[in-house]
This record gives structure tokens, C-alpha cells and sequence, in this order.
């Protein structure tokens, strides 16, 4: 029996032992790599005060590696349609080691930490990678399901706000040491396990060719947009929130670190299940539906409810809401788009996602600074979030792969 038979679906479409392992690595991957991203967001209080930074400050120097991961999936996902995952999942795991250990030198600089943010924005383009290689190894009436799994490596930013104020309470440079050493044994592992499926399609024209192929599809850009909503929400909720829960109910670092993890861990859980019901009803509908809970949420949060228990439980339904969306977002990526595009549209798509989490911390530090409310943010974010639900449920229902 040669190697495709053994690596190719089992009966009834049932992934094989190589599609589960490759789906196991890109997760931890993603969560690594994602924790690594995320790491000046839950010390931001801690940089504000060392070096006296405003609150428009403070939201730049969270953003930047947003901004920076974000546009970096554009050629990181068509590198992956060309080079495949094999590759491109160690090297970059690597790379990121780089900035994470630079973290250490430039802590007491704002200019040396923004351009350490800029490269570490690095650790945010693994994404790209790994819903390509999910995708391929996966069939069809599974991989909603598999890429919502996959999509649970975002809960880094969630490993990320609960364990780096915790760690860096031993030490201040140690939490940089443990990202550094676990990115170390994973590129290695990564190197050795994760394959690409051998009947893969490779494309044999320029990464520009491809990435204009790609952005002339009327889709990309549809999904895009939706994305920005969906996935730009968790983000900027997952760098922003400790920040706005330390300023607006006056809680420790430590406390809403904690709190921010728990809202990242509940967009994880409900990724999958987005993605496991996009697999059974159209995903356009899931989408709508999860988006609109995140509009209605955001709502009552703009008229500052008590943190205990209305905050608490606005803030988790959107989180709800958002984990969802972003779940059933890439399961109709998978349905809609041509195999051999999948990194590049996903690039893009993840782009503008990562975008959407770019904008938000901006917008909330300077509405707080120059209204001290976050109030106008919230209702914001309800009025895209509505926009999508419609947007999703009117026009997405009939899309066909093109």
C-alpha cells in the first residue's frame, strides 16, 4: 500500500491517523505562536506606568503586532500554497523566537518596545498556515468541524492573559524565557510531524499572480468583511480587554488578566461548535445568528452594567457570539473556495480579520480618553455586528464555490 492510500480518508470520510496528526501540531502550534503574539497585551498596565505612557499609547503598543500579524497572513498564506505547511510551520514557529527573547533589552523603551511589537507581529501569521493544511488533510462533511478545532489555538491569547502576569510575577523576564523555550521544542517536533498531504495541489505561477487571483474573487472580500467582525472582535477584545477592565471597573492586572482569559476561552469553545454546525446547516446562517448575539450584547454593555453579574454575562454571550462567527466563517471559506486558493484567500481573509482587531484598541483608548467612556466602542461594534448578521443572512445563503 503506498503512502497516499494509507494518508487518504478512511471509510465513510473519516479522517485518517496523519489528518489527526497534522490537525494536533497546528493547533499547539497556533497556540504557541498565538501566546507569543499576545505577549505585551497583558503587561500593558505594567509598560503604561514604567514608561508613562497615555492611554492612546498604551492601545499602540498593543496594536502593532495586530497590525503587523494581520497583513503579514497575506504572503504567508500564498508561501503556504507554494511551499506547504512542512515547511513554512517550523520556520516561522522559529523566527518568532527572535522577538519574543528582544522583549527582554527593549522593556524599558517605548520606540525599542514598538518595534520589537512590529516583529513580533510574526507570531500572528500562522493561521494562514495552518487552514491550508487542515483543509487538505480533511473531508468535506468534517472539516467545519476540524477547522473550528484548529481555530481553538487562538486560545493562546487566553493562555497568554491567564499565565504571563502569573509567570512574570517570578521574574520579569521569565515569561519571555518560556514562550522562547516552548517555540524552540515545537519548531523541532513541527519539523518532524506535521506533513502535507502528498496529492496536495501546488500552484506553479508567482505569489503575485496567485494573491491577484485570489483578491478577484468577489468572495474574498465578502468573507473578509464578515471576518473583521467575527475574528477583529475576539482580537481586539483579547488585547484590549484587560486594559479596558483595569481602567473601567478598577481591577488588579492580575485580576483582569484573569478575566480576559476566561472571555478568550469561551470565543475557543464556541469556535468549534461553529464550525461542527456549519456542518449541518448552511454556515451563512450561523454566522448571522452568532453575529447578532454579539450585536445585542455589545449593546447592554454600552450601558455600563455592574461587572458582577450583568458584565460578566454580557461580555461571555459575546464572546459566545464572536467564537461562533469565526467558526462558521471559515467553514464556508472551505466550501467556497477553489483548494488550490485556499492559502491565499485565507491570507487575506485572516488579514483582514487580524485588521479588524488592529482598529478596535485604537478606537476604544482615544474614545476613553477624550469622552472617559467606552460606551460609544460598544455601540459600535453592535452596529458592524448587525451589519454582518444582515449582510450574512441576505446574501451569503446561496453562495457556490467559484
Amino acid at each position: 500500500m503506498d503512502t497516499a492510500t494509507k494518508q487518504s480518508p478512511g471509510p465513510a470520510g473519516t479522517p485518517s491517523a496523519a489528518a489527526l496528526r497534522n490537525l494536533v501540531m497546528a493547533t499547539i502550534g497556533f497556540g504557541l505562536t498565538f501566546w507569543a503574539w499576545n505577549l505585551i497585551a497583558p503587561m500593558s498596565g505594567v509598560y503604561k506606568e514604567r514608561l508613562g505612557l497615555s492611554s492612546l499609547e498604551q492601545s499602540m503598543l498593543v496594536a502593532v503586532p495586530v497590525l503587523v500579524g494581520s497583513l503579514g497572513r497575506i504572503p504567508v498564506g500564498a508561501l503556504t500554497d507554494k511551499h506547504g505547511a512542512r515547511l513554512m510551520f517550523p520556520l516561522i514557529s522559529a523566527l518568532t523566537i527572535v522577538p519574543v527573547l528582544l522583549l527582554i533589552p527593549a522593556k524599558n523603551s517605548y520606540g525599542a518596545m514598538l518595534a520589537v511589537g512590529f516583529l513580533l507581529g510574526l507570531g500572528g501569521t500562522t493561521f494562514a498556515i495552518g487552514i491550508p493544511l487542515v483543509n487538505s488533510w480533511f473531508p468535506p462533511a468534517g472539516r467545519g468541524f476540524a477547522l473550528g478545532v484548529f481555530g481553538m489555538g487562538m486560545g493562546g491569547v487566553a493562555l497568554s492573559g491567564y499565565f504571563t502576569p502569573r509567570i512574570a510575577e517570578h521574574g520579569d523576564n521569565l515569561p519571555f524565557l518560556v514562550v522562547a523555550a516552548a517555540l524552540m521544542v515545537y519548531a523541532a517536533l513541527a519539523a518532524v510531524l506535521i506533513s502535507d498531504r502528498p496529492d496536495r495541489p501546488v500552484p506553479t505561477d508567482s505569489l503575485a499572480h496567485r494573491l491577484g487571483a485570489a483578491g478577484r474573487l468577489r468572495v474574498t472580500w465578502e468573507l473578509s468583511a464578515l471576518y473583521a467582525i467575527g475574528f477583529g472582535g475576539i482580537v481586539a477584545f483579547g488585547v484590549y480587554l484587560p486594559t479596558y477592565l483595569k481602567t473601567w471597573y478598577d481591577l488588579s492586572p492580575t485580576d483582569a488578566g484573569t478575566k480576559a482569559a476566561g472571555f478568550a476561552l469561551v470565543t475557543v469553545i464556541f469556535r468549534p461548535i461553529g464550525g461542527r454546525l456549519s456542518d449541518r446547516i448552511h454556515p451563512a446562517l450561523v454566522t448571522a445568528a452568532a453575529l447578532g448575539l454579539a450585536a445585542l450584547t455589545a449593546i447592554v454593555q454600552a450601558f455600563d452594567p455592574e461587572l458582577a453579574p450583568g458584565g460578566t454575562i454580557a461580555l461571555l454571550c459575546m464572546a459566545a457570539g464572536l467564537g461562533t462567527a469565526s467558526g462558521s466563517i471559515f467553514a464556508l471559506v472551505s466550501q467556497v473556495t477553489p483548494q488550490a486558493k485556499v492559502g491565499s484567500v485565507t491570507g487575506i481573509v485572516g488579514a483582514m480579520g487580524g485588521l479588524g482587531g488592529f482598529v478596535p484598541p485604537l478606537v476604544m483608548g482615544a474614545i476613553y480618553s477624550a469622552k472617559g467612556s467606552y460606551s460609544i466602542g460598544f455601540m459600535l461594534l453592535s452596529d458592524l455586528a448587525l451589519a454582518g448578521c444582515v449582510y450574512a443572512y441576505g446574501r451569503m445563503r446561496g453562495l457556490q464555490r467559484e
